[in-house]
């Protein structure tokens, strides 16, 4: 679900069947996380605006002097924003309902934990989608095609060298950068079944889970909750944290809580980090938590890479099993 800052920018988005993020971080992490094919619904004001595919992702140059979205300057910062990241939608179905339906309650829950919405966008479950799939109607209604062939695209780039930095050609990596990758390797089922194996869950099959990006909980965000997809009496889940420095036994707390919270159905944890201290491979002792390294396979951290590149490039290794 994709909010949506005003009615203004609601209309345009349903009017051209388009979807734009600002050219800041979020806006790429946005941009970076929706993935061709996948469904979008609309959210403003507490409701739902129809469902869409995802069917291409474009960044455009000079988006400052492009329709449909005017430039966005805000208060807080004073910094001004135009949209370059935008996804072309498929109309699939027309409806307009209120949040407040128990179908919706797995991101309705994470906005009211929040307290509103400050998130670009919040992914649902296999549930949400399967409900939303029999709401209102086929879409049966027009839509309008911006006419941009003078536009120039460009691909987005990540690096962790500063000086290489130009938004919103350019960004310099970041933690949630990370989460979205390891997230993305976990929602291939034989990345999955490794961790799986490794932690302990062979009897389990990962095509039957599905790894979605951060849940609110009272007492915090896990950055990824592994759930299955169609529950059977039981809804089975494996939390994980992303660090992108090395882990401290707080961190080992902190992912212990979340276990704790969510009670008996949830199988265990991982945390995800550069690299692991004794004292916080120590602090796991007697909980169900596992430890995976991450790493980047033949990258120069003074080089830029777009997303995919670094989806290719990246692995994850089972430190606990190496110990």
């Amino acid at each position: 679900m994709v909010s949506v800052s005003n009615k203004t920018n609601l209309d345009l988005c349903i009017r051209y069947a388009l979807a734009g993020f600002t050219s800041s971080i979020n806006g790429l992490w946005t941009f970076c996380e929706i993935e061709r094919g996948d469904f979008v619904s609309f959210l403003y004001g507490a409701k739902v605006f129809n469902l869409y595919r995802v069917k291409e992702k474009e960044a455009l140059r000079n988006a400052d002097r492009l329709p449909p979205w005017p430039s966005v300057t805000f208060k807080m910062s004073g910094r001004t924003y135009f949209f370059p990241f935008r996804l072309v939608l498929e109309p699939i179905r027309r409806f307009e309902e209120s949040m407040v339906r128990p179908e919706f309650a797995y991101v309705a829950e994470n906005l009211l934990l929040r307290g509103g919405y400050r998130k670009t966008h919040f992914q649902a479950d296999q549930t949400t989608l399967q409900s939303v799939s029999e709401m209102g109607c086929l879409y049966d209604r027009g839509i309008e095609r911006l006419d941009l062939r003078e536009s120039d695209n460009f691909l987005p780039r990540l690096t962790w060298d500063k000086t290489k930095v130009s938004a919103p050609e350019v960004f310099r990596f970041q933690e949630f950068i990370l989460q979205a990758l390891t997230r993305h390797s976990l929602s291939d089922s034989r990345n999955l079944q490794n961790v799986f194996d490794s932690i302990g869950m062979s009897e389990f099959a990962s095509d039957a889970f599905e790894a979605l990006g951060e849940k609110a909980l009272p007492e915090g965000h896990v950055d990824i909750l592994i759930k299955e997809s169609i529950p059977k009496g039981l809804s089975r889940k494996v939390v994980a944290e992303v660090k992108s420095g090395p882990a401290k036994p707080g961190d080992v707390d902190q992912l212990h809580g979340y276990i704790d919270e969510i009670g008996k159905e949830c199988l265990g944890g991982f945390l995800v980090a550069s690299k692991f201290s004794k004292k916080a491979l120590l602090s796991a002792t007697g909980k169900r938590i596992k430890f995976f390294a991450y790493a980047f396979e033949d990258v120069d951290r003074t080089g830029t890479y777009s997303f995919t590149e670094l989806t290719d490039k990246f692995r994850l290794h089972d430190v606990t099993r190496r110990k």
